[in-house]
């Protein structure tokens, strides 16, 4: 919410808050006529006005933090967004690879030059023995390297 519908909202509360004061005020002061048999100085007269009172201060607190909020300035948040390039930065020959050898060459480019082995199997849709010998291939002629994080392997495109 923008500070000027929050300082409202909280300047309504404080509003309904103090009709509610002056009403059990008004209230209180009426059943105290009544019953109270010392009349005019009795000490709960006193203990009224003094509830009143403190009501009217917590309201008035409420009122002046519903203006400081109204007429304070938001924090502006500054959202710097860094993109990626998604093209290839190395140039491979793709037409001495075969076919899979090319699709895990075309992922690594696209995913940035990284990725973690087990999203590689998903990807190309490849078992674990088929994958493990794909990349001995590609690291024996030198494409890639598999650098090991935790129990998975992370693929990285030589530069």
């Amino acid at each position: 919410m923008e500070n000027k519908k929050v300082g409202w909202l909280i300047i309504g509360i404080g509003a309904l808050a103090l009709a509610l004061s002056i009403i059990f005020n008004f209230t209180l002061k009426k059943i105290t006529n009544e019953t109270c048999t010392h009349g005019p100085t009795c000490s709960m007269y006193d203990t009224i006005n003094f509830q009143l009172w403190l009501s009217i201060a917590v309201v008035g607190l409420i009122f002046i933090i519903g203006f400081f909020i109204m007429f304070s300035k938001p924090k502006e948040k500054i959202v710097i967004k860094t993109i990626k390039e998604k093209t290839p930065k190395i140039k491979i020959d793709l037409s001495k690879l075969e076919k899979d050898e090319r699709e895990v060459v075309k992922i690594l480019m696209y995913e940035g030059n990284a990725i973690f082995q087990r999203d590689l199997m998903e990807k190309l849709n490849i078992g674990k023995v088929g994958m493990t010998r794909l990349l001995d291939k590609l690291e024996a002629k030198q494409i890639i390297i598999r650098k090991r994080r935790g129990m998975n392997n992370v693929v990285v495109l030589k530069d």
